[in-house]
């Protein structure tokens, strides 16, 4: 039985890629590890999970002034040597890399025991910590196919992102059921999400009278994000989150309204969802291009923040609803829609 290591922390985007990986892994006969920080996000969602756990330290890598940027360096040198021993115990074949500033100890060690490392790259601009791991790795897949130019020469491989596949079992009547709609009308989805998610939720509630003539909406709007005022509204449910019915959600979802997340994103462009992406403005400005991407792909519509308002975002999902085939075509011709079968067969031959 061949062994991976899998590594990637620091945010929830750098892991549930390689939670849906994990399935197909398990089928193609590897044993999974996984390594992170001593106390991440990654550490619940992997436990849970009963996969083999280690933590190291971590420091992160700033462009900027802290006085953390001092003490940082050595958590880091600290990390690969905690890293290096746990591989060593564990002989893996392979070391898969999501990303996140974990990651750099764990493909650096692994790169001074001539272990094989694969790394992914989700965003549209690849980020400090992918960057640094990048000269050690000896494939990037990634995301978007403007990111090819960005990766080492001879490395890349576009493979889009790996979702989850029991997404792909939802049931669109046990979804209408769940959300108590008839089926004499489609169904909008609205995923708010929770970083500044407010413009969107607003502007969504402020088109309802519209809305509701036409579809059905069902809006995930984020913790603490639920309007009271709108509990019984007829033809609209509102959850903060959904663990349990999301498959179903998605089923039976006609059309989908999202923030353009690189996890939010490929879920819809892999369930074949035709949608409207609302970037989140500022930070580094990926979900901007995220969105630019798909719109360019054909698979989506982009609306900047700025523009939303009750007319024009209705205008916009009615166009979506009315030629929703047009993107569904798109999405089913991408070459970015099986990035689980992509990463599996990379993983198998660079662990030979």
């Amino acid at each position: 039985m061949k062994k991976i290591v899998m590594t990637g922390g620091g945010t929830a985007g750098h892991v549930t890629p390689n939670i849906a990986l994990m399935p197909s892994l398990k089928e193609a006969g590897f044993e999974i590890s996984y390594i992170g920080s001593y106390e991440g996000i990654e550490k619940g969602l992997i436990e849970k999970l009963g996969v083999p756990y280690y933590g190291v330290s971590t420091g992160k890598f700033r462009r900027y002034m802290d006085v953390r940027n001092f003490s940082d360096p050595f958590r880091v040198l600290k990390g690969i040597r905690e890293a290096k021993k746990i591989l060593k115990d564990i002989s893996p074949d392979i070391v898969f890399s999501k990303g996140g500033f974990v990651s750099v100890p764990v493909v650096k060690a692994a790169s001074s025991l001539k272990i094989p490392c694969v790394v992914h790259e989700s965003d549209f601009t690849p980020g400090l910590a992918n960057k640094l791991c990048f000269p050690m790795a000896k494939t990037v897949c990634c995301d978007f196919p403007e990111t090819m130019h960005m990766l080492p020469e001879g490395k890349g491989v576009l493979t889009g992102s790996p979702v989850r596949s029991e997404l792909l079992t939802g049931s669109a009547e046990k979804g209408r059921e769940l959300c108590g709609f008839a089926d004499d009308k489609p169904v909008l989805m609205v995923i708010g999400g929770s970083q500044g998610a407010a413009a969107v939720n607003q502007a969504v509630r402020d088109a309802l009278p519209g809305l509701l003539q036409k579809y059905y909406v069902v809006h995930l709007c984020g913790k603490d994000k639920m309007d009271n005022l709108l509990l019984t509204r007829e033809g609209y449910k509102q959850f903060e989150y959904v663990t349990d019915g999301l498959a179903d959600i998605f089923a039976m979802a006609d059309i989908v309204v999202s923030r353009a997340g690189a996890n939010s994103i490929f879920e819809l462009l892999t369930l074949r969802k035709p949608n409207i992406l609302i970037p989140l403005p500022g930070g580094r400005g990926d979900q901007i291009l995220n969105a630019e991407s798909f719109q360019e792909q054909g698979f989506s519509i982009m609306i900047d923040q700025d523009d939303l308002s009750t007319s024009y975002l209705t205008d916009k999902i009615n166009y979506l609803y009315s030629n929703r085939e047009s993107f569904i075509k798109a999405m089913s011709a991408s070459k970015q829609n099986d990035a689980i079968g992509l990463i599996t067969d990379i993983l198998i031959k660079a662990a030979e």
